[in-house]
Parts: C-alpha cells; sequence; structure tokens
C-alpha cells in the first residue's frame, strides 16, 4: 500500500503542490516568528552579560514596573558616592568596585546638525570605565575622555557619522545641549553590536552633572577576587550596602533583564503567531477541498483497491499517507522559507533601529514545532476524505460511473446555527458589557464562534446566493453563464469550502479597516476635543527630552503659556496606576479637561481624578489618597477636582512639581505652547522653531499636524496588521486556483462532449472564469459582512479605551469587493486555459 500511496502522489504532485504552498506559507510564518525571537532573546542576553560586572549593585523599585531602562516609571533613584566607598574600604572578596552612570537621552549630531538615526533604539549616555576589568568597552582609537568637554563614542556611531579624532562634536543630552571634543573611539563587547543603540561616553564627574546628580551613580559594579565566588561576595555587598539596593551576579542580572525582555516581547511572539495561525486555518479548507475532489476522482481506483483486498483501514491509511508526504515536505521547504521570513523580519527591524548581530538562531524547538504544526494540520485536514475513502464499496469499481450524491446537509445546518447563535451571543455581551479588555475578549470569542459556525453554514448559504444573485450570470452570459451557475451549484460544499477560505482572510480584513477608520476618526476627535493649546512640541516616537526647550520657548514673546506632559507610573492606595504630571499654570488653556467637580487650581498640591477612577474607587473631592512611586518616594495627595474621562490623560493626573519633589524624571514627554491673544502666530512660530532647531530630537506642530501625527502611527501598525493578513487572502486565492483546477480534471469527459456540441475554446475559459468569479464573490459578501458585524463589536467594546467614533469605511469595503471578483478572474486563467487546451476526443474518451 505504501507504494501505491506514493504512486498516487506521483500523479497528482501538481495538484498537491497548489495545497502544500498553503502549509509552506502557515509553516514559514511559525519557524521565521520562533527564528525571530530565538535570534533577538540570543542577541539582547549577551548584550545584558556583558553590561553585567560580576556583582552589580542597582537601586531597589519599591515595586515591578516593567522592563527596566525603558523609562516607563518616571521616578528615578540613584545610589551615593558614601555606598562605592563602603565597598571599597572592606567587603571581604571584593577586588575593585566602580561606579557607572547609565540613561537614555543622549543623541549625537551629524555635520549638518541632524540627529544620527537610531531608528528608535536609545541614545545612551555612560560615565566612562577607568577600571579596565569593570568595564564592557574596549578602546580602538584615542584615549578615554578625562575632563568636562570631551567624550569617546562607540564603533558603529563614529562609522556612521564620520568625525574623526579632535572634531567638535554636538550633544543633546537630558540636560543642556553641549558640544564636545571627540577623543577616543570604542567597541562595546567582544562584537561591538548595541542593538541599534548609541553609546556617548563622558568622564565620570560630567557625566554626573548632565544625567544624574553631583555624587550619585545609576548603580556599581563589583570585580570578585580570585578564591571567592560570585554567590559569596553577592551576599557580602548585600549585607554592607542594606535593604534599599538590588544586588545580583552577572548571571542573575542578565536573566532577569533577559526575562523581562521576553516578557515584553510576548505580545509581539503571540501576534506573529496568531497570523500564522490564520494562514494555517486557511489553508486547512484548500487541503480539505483538494483530498475531497481527489478522493471523488479516484472512486473506481479505491473501489478496485477493496475488491483486490484491501481493509477500509489500509485505504484510510494510504490517504492519509498522501497527506503525510505533503505535510512533510510542506513543513521543510516552510522551514526554509521562515528563515527567510526571520530575515526579513531582522532587516525590518534594523529600519526601526533594532540591529541584531550575528547570525539567525535556529534550535531544535523550531525544527521540531515546524514539523509537528504544519504535519499535524495536513493530517487533520485529510481525515474525513480519508475516512470517505474507506468506505467506497468494491461494487463500485464495477460502474461506468459513479454518481457523485451529496449526503444531506441537516446536521451541518444545526450545528452551524448553534456555533453562530453562540458567536452572535458573545458578540452581544461584549457589546453591552463595559468595554475594555474583558469586553474585547468576548467579542474575540464571539467572532471565532460566529466564523466557524459561518463556516459550517456556508454550503447551506451558497444555494440562495447562487440560485440569487448568481442569477444574473445566465442572463448577462447566456448559457455559458448558466453553466458555471451550476457547476457551482454542483456541489456546495466544495464551492462553500473554496470560497470560505476567502471569507476568513476578507472578515479580518474588512474588520481591522473599521477598526483603523474608527481609531483615526477617534483620534481627530479626541485632539479637536482636548488640545486647546495652538501647538505642541513633542519626538516622533514619544521619548522623553530636555526640559530646556520648554524653558526657552517659554521666553518667546507672544507666547502666553507653556504647560509640560510628563508620565509615570505609581501605585495608588496600593493599586498600581498611570500617572500624568502637567503644570496647574495654564493648563485650563492648553488642554480641556471637563472638571465634574472641583477646580484644576488644586492640581499644584494635589491629585485630579477621572470620573471613572472617582466611582471605581469610591473616591471623592477632598479625600486623601496615597501614592508610593518606584523610587519608594511616598506622598499623600488630596483629591481636588474629578473630571470627565479623558483620553489625554490617564485617570490621575498630578502637577509637574508634585512629581519631580517625589524623585521623577525631570523630563518632558509633551510642551503645549498657548499664545497671548493678539500674538502673531506665523512670527511666533518662526521663534519656536529656532528654539527647536538647536534640539532636532523634537519638532513643532500645530493642531492639524499633530493630529496627522498621531493618526499616522495608527495608520502605520495596521498597515503592518492588513499586509499580514492579506497572506490568508494569498492562500485563498491558491484554494481556488487549486479548486478550479481540479473541476476542470473531473469534469474532463463533460468538457470534451460541451466542445463537441459547439463551444468555443473562449466560452469554455469564460465558463471557468464566471465559476471562479461567483465562488469569490460569495466568499468575499460572506466575509464583508462577518468583518463588519466583527469589526463594529470591536470598535463598541474598545469604546472605554479610547475609540469612541464608529467609522465604516463604505468605499474601502467596496473595493474589496471588486478585488474580489478580480481575484476570481486572476485564480481561474491557469486552469481556463488548461480546460481549453483538452483536446476533444482525449476528452470524450476519459473515465
Amino acid at each position: 500500500m505504501w507504494r501505491t500511496t506514493l504512486r498516487s502522489v506521483a500523479a497528482h504532485k501538481l495538484r498537491l503542490a497548489l495545497s502544500a504552498l498553503a502549509i509552506v506559507l502557515g509553516v514559514a510564518f511559525v519557524s521565521g516568528t520562533l527564528v525571530f525571537t530565538d535570534t533577538l532573546s540570543r542577541t539582547f542576553t549577551a548584550l545584558f552579560s556583558a553590561t553585567s560586572a560580576d556583582v552589580n549593585v542597582e537601586p531597589a523599585a519599591a515595586f515591578e514596573t516593567g522592563l527596566a531602562g525603558t523609562g516607563a516609571s518616571g521616578a528615578v533613584s540613584y545610589v551615593p558616592d558614601d555606598v562605592v566607598q563602603r565597598l571599597r574600604d572592606g567587603v571581604e572578596g571584593v577586588e575593585a568596585v566602580q561606579g557607572f552612570v547609565q540613561a537614555e537621552g543622549v543623541y549625537l549630531l551629524d555635520r549638518d546638525g541632524e540627529v544620527l538615526d537610531t531608528g528608535g533604539a536609545p541614545g545612551l549616555g555612560i560615565s566612562w570605565d577607568v577600571d579596565e576589568r569593570l568595564s564592557a568597552n574596549t578602546l580602538v582609537e584615542g584615549r578615554g575622555p578625562e575632563r568636562a568637554g570631551e567624550i569617546a563614542v562607540d564603533t558603529g556611531a563614529a562609522e556612521e557619522l564620520g568625525y574623526e579624532l579632535g572634531d567638535t562634536v554636538p550633544v543633546l543630552t537630558t540636560g543642556p545641549r553641549v558640544e564636545a571634543e571627540l577623543v577616543g573611539v570604542f567597541r562595546f563587547g567582544e562584537s561591538g553590536g548595541l542593538a541599534g543603540a548609541s553609546l556617548t561616553a563622558f568622564d565620570a564627574a560630567t557625566a554626573q552633572q548632565l544625567l544624574t546628580a553631583p555624587g550619585q551613580w545609576t548603580g556599581v559594579g563589583v570585580l570578585t577576587a580570585d578564591g571567592a565566588t560570585d554567590e559569596e561576595v553577592r551576599d557580602r555587598v548585600a549585607a554592607a550596602v542594606g535593604s534599599g539596593y538590588d544586588v545580583k551576579t552577572r548571571e542573575e542580572q542578565a536573566e532577569d533583564l533577559a526575562t523581562s525582555f521576553s516578557s515584553a516581547l510576548q505580545f509581539f511572539n503571540v501576534f506573529l503567531l496568531v497570523f500564522a495561525g490564520i494562514a494555517l486555518f486557511v489553508g486547512t479548507f484548500i487541503i480539505l477541498n483538494t483530498f475531497s475532489m481527489l478522493v471523488a476522482q479516484r472512486t473506481r481506483e479505491l473501489a478496485l483497491l477493496r475488491a483486490l483486498g484491501a481493509g477500509r483501514g489500509q485505504v484510510t491509511r494510504s490517504v492519509l499517507g498522501e497527506a503525510l508526504v505533503l505535510g512533510v515536505v510542506g513543513s521543510t521547504v516552510g522551514l526554509a522559507g521562515g528563515y527567510g521570513i526571520a530575515t526579513g523580519l531582522r532587516a525590518l527591524f534594523g529600519q526601526f533601529g533594532l540591529t541584531l548581530d550575528g547570525d539567525l538562531v535556529l534550535t531544535a524547538r523550531t525544527v521540531v514545532w515546524s514539523y509537528v504544526v504544519g504535519v499535524l494540520v495536513t493530517l487533520a485536514a485529510a481525515y474525513l476524505p480519508a475516512r470517505r475513502a474507506s468506505r467506497t464499496p468494491p461494487v463500485a469499481a464495477m460502474r461506468a460511473e459513479t454518481p457523485a450524491g451529496e449526503r444531506p446537509l441537516r446536521r451541518r445546518t444545526a450545528f452551524g446555527t448553534a456555533l453562530a447563535a453562540v458567536g452572535v451571543a458573545g458578540l452581544v455581551a461584549g457589546v453591552a458589557g463595559d468595554g475594555g479588555e474583558q469586553g474585547a475578549a468576548l467579542v474575540g470569542l464571539g467572532t471565532v464562534a460566529l466564523v466557524l459556525g459561518a463556516v459550517a453554514l456556508s454550503p447551506v448559504l451558497a444555494v440562495p446566493f447562487l440560485r440569487g444573485p448568481g442569477a444574473v450570470l445566465p442572463r448577462v452570459w447566456g448559457t455559458t453563464g448558466h453553466l458555471a451557475r451550476q457547476n457551482a451549484l454542483r456541489s456546495p460544499r466544495r464551492t462553500a469550502a473554496t470560497a470560505s477560505a476567502l471569507m476568513v482572510g476578507l472578515a479580518l480584513v474588512s474588520a481591522f479597516s473599521i477598526v483603523g477608520a474608527s481609531t483615526s476618526a477617534s483620534v481627530e476627535k479626541l485632539v479637536d476635543d482636548a488640545l486647546g493649546a495652538d501647538f505642541v512640541v513633542s519626538t516622533a516616537v514619544q521619548q522623553p527630552f530636555t526640559t530646556e526647550v520648554a524653558r526657552r520657548v517659554a521666553a518667546v514673546d507672544g507666547v502666553d503659556a507653556v504647560v509640560r506632559e510628563r508620565f509615570g507610573t505609581a501605585q495608588v492606595d496600593g493599586a498600581q496606576q498611570y500617572l500624568t504630571a502637567l503644570d496647574a499654570d495654564g493648563l485650563d488653556a492648553a488642554l480641556r479637561l471637563q472638571l465634574v467637580e472641583g477646580s484644576a487650581a488644586s492640581l499644584e498640591d494635589g491629585l485630579l481624578l477621572s470620573d471613572t477612577a472617582a466611582r471605581s474607587s469610591g473616591t471623592s473631592v477632598g479625600d486623601s489618597v496615597e501614592l508610593l512611586l518606584p523610587n519608594g518616594e511616598q506622598r499623600t495627595l488630596v483629591v481636588g477636582g474629578v473630571f470627565e474621562k479623558n483620553q489625554a490623560v490617564s485617570d490621575h493626573v498630578v502637577s509637574t512639581t508634585t512629581l519631580r519633589s517625589a524623585g521623577g524624571a525631570d523630563l518632558d514627554q509633551y510642551v503645549y505652547v498657548v499664545l497671548a491673544d493678539g500674538a502673531d502666530t506665523a512670527q511666533v512660530r518662526a521663534a519656536v522653531e529656532e528654539v527647536v532647531a538647536d534640539y532636532p530630537v523634537v519638532s513643532l506642530k500645530d493642531q492639524s499636524q499633530f493630529k496627522e501625527e498621531q493618526k499616522e502611527q495608527v495608520g502605520q501598525l495596521l498597515l503592518l496588521v492588513n499586509a499580514l493578513l492579506v497572506l490568508s487572502v494569498v492562500i485563498a486565492v491558491l484554494g481556488i486556483v487549486n479548486t478550479l483546477a481540479l473541476s476542470v480534471v473531473e469534469r474532463t469527459r463533460e468538457i470534451g462532449l460541451l466542445r463537441a456540441v459547439g463551444m468555443a475554446r473562449a466560452q469554455l475559459r469564460r465558463m471557468v472564469r464566471l465559476e471562479s468569479v461567483v465562488i469569490s464573490t460569495f466568499g468575499a459578501v460572506l466575509g464583508l459582512a462577518l468583518g463588519c458585524a466583527f469589526g463594529l463589536a470591536l470598535v463598541t467594546s474598545l469604546r472605554s479605551q479610547g475609540i469612541e467614533v464608529v467609522s465604516v469605511p463604505a468605499g474601502r469595503l467596496a473595493a474589496f469587493l471588486v478585488a474580489s471578483a478580480v481575484v476570481g478572474v486572476l485564480a481561474a486563467v491557469w486552469p481556463a486555459r488548461r480546460a481549453a487546451r483538452l483536446r476533444v476526443l482525449d476528452a470524450i474518451a476519459s473515465e
């Protein structure tokens, strides 16, 4: 039987190849995601290990806020110089001790005054390590900086900028802009890889003055003496510095940072694997269709095998053996394709500043999962056709023709109706709830059930569609159109399975089109409703920047008020919350917060709450609230006002004075500029742009430009989502091609008879094309209906997250419908040509 199976595979290799493409694309996404994330993990594990000393001392966080170094906590704390001295003086097993400074927001400028493009990766400022034993950096040119006005830069930055030793380099810091002489170039670690970041080194005193404070270090590195273990020294150092510090060995530090980084990437991993799942799900329809049609076409062959003594189990295993070969070949090619996808992802992320050095990482786990996924999906899709093949009676071999009757759809209708009902209930529950993540989850589960219900019901729905809207075919194209419609009606299951692949892809694409349009409209409304300032100063990637910008803009003639906005994290009465910090002066003019009670004037030394937060916590104006920042600083604030929930700010708003006094980073996220009455807008803008020109990392935008920038960020994300979803549409097109090609083979004798009675080749090609168009249109209509239901429900469930405007891009959805018809025409090109080339006599003589 195994030899028979292999011969069958060879006989149908072209048809099976089209099905294998679906598996190739799905497995490629799975393997590509795993290869890329393993490479990412390897890169950052090596990076974290290189930045760690044998034992590391850093300030302890009062609570976990996520990946260290992201700047998301909004609070800073340092290690004072006396702790460093204490470790130098008398801790057994310590060979050397060195404090270090490291901070984000330090950018190098080129000769034209433009910022060195890191593509979004951080620009880091560090102190130069005098003790080479505790340094991850190795000089390749010049020397280390020794005094103010001197810097050294990493090899990547030096090569990109083209500066030479002795050149004066402009540097943007988190404090003032400085000009410094380039005295050295160094390599970071063994390879010099920094994952796209740049390093600018100052002497220790200058680094403290610019980035922390005199006598304050970001952390301390400890070198373990010979004869002592890192763990022993860690324990002794921990006892010496006390409970306010985290003390870890190199391995612990690297592992903790890598774990935090992996957690931060978890969403990205799931994001890509979801698309791999969609691709495999859509591919299942193609495999199911292929094997169903191959089994139907081989009825006599399978019956002969039964007549010659083959048991049902042998026939089932034979068909599953073909699927196994298909799965193994598809998984192998998909694994290679995944390596290509990972290469593309690495290049793409390199454009955004995340440079991954070294070769891609291909692990045994990736290989195993690729084959497990590809083979299991293929076998699962082929199982039902395999069982159907085993039930072929031996007497079928004696018939000249075997009638292929469609089984009743009663059970399928009942099952599909039940699933659709569950799906609708999920959508209604998600929309009717309070929204947020729970509502979106209910909508997601409801959509899955609704899609599965639609897949089950699609043969039932196909018949009225083909008899209703499909009736236009014979009216316009006469007999050719009639035959095309009848061919599609001949097997509703086959038509539905082919259309379902396209339905799933278009449902997702149209749903996210609605989400994108609604998000853009909501952003536009939010800016119109909340922004009162005339101009906004910010970075393109929402990174914090120096307060020098706000100070200098405030001094411009014609500027009435400058309001700074910052973000942070705090525990509010024991629960972790995001904080927004704003300047109290000028707030009413810069941002339109609709106060329900209280006054914005109380913000200076108090707290403003959204009405949502006030209700959920049972807090009102006059109540006291306890704030705990990640650096351990505590503040008791009185609620001075309650405002209507506004997506421009978080639920908890404090003043910049409060956040800064509690150790918050003295860096701005946004600067809102309000012009004085009667000021010349063009003149003031020109003056502010002169200020901003000295800080190329930020840009000045009026309200319309700021609105477009925010919408563009949403658009970029949704463009990526839709680009990935197009993959499922491509697989669906392959399914249509495959089904039509197999259908042509199945109807070879019928095609010969049609040609014999006078049908021209052009008419035959048109018949196949029209059949393809009607199948594509059916899938598109069903997909658009499901997509609109999913998209509208998801947007409504996310109203509490800021999507307040529902927008349906009717023109784009109509374009999808037209494009589906075009897809049908294109998918039919090869099968139609193949049908037209059949020789009449050979076709009539075929069995």
